[in-house]
């Protein structure tokens, strides 16, 4: 081979150090940056799941307290017009 060839050569096996070096490092940041995605949807669907049980909660008590408010206000209707009368 002649001189301009090995240079060439060398030049190329240079870029091709440098990429697979590249590749190795951002592939190694992916697999970080996964595990960091997974970590905060992980903690996401605890606070949903959280917030969820909450509101069942609170719903089963306002209901019965909203049916008996609504009942209490027509009583009170139906005997103001029965004293009245």
């Amino acid at each position: 081979m002649n001189t301009a060839s090995e240079i060439l050569v060398i030049i190329l096996s240079v870029f091709l150090a440098v990429f697979l070096l590249l590749g190795i490092i951002l592939s190694i940041y992916l697999i970080k940056l996964t595990r960091d995605i997974r970590a905060v949807t992980k903690s996401a669907e605890r606070t949903v799941n959280h917030i969820e049980s909450a509101v069942s909660g609170v719903a089963k008590i306002t209901s019965p307290l909203f049916v008996a408010e609504i009942i209490g206000r027509y009583i009170k209707k139906f005997t103001k017009k029965r004293k009245g009368e």
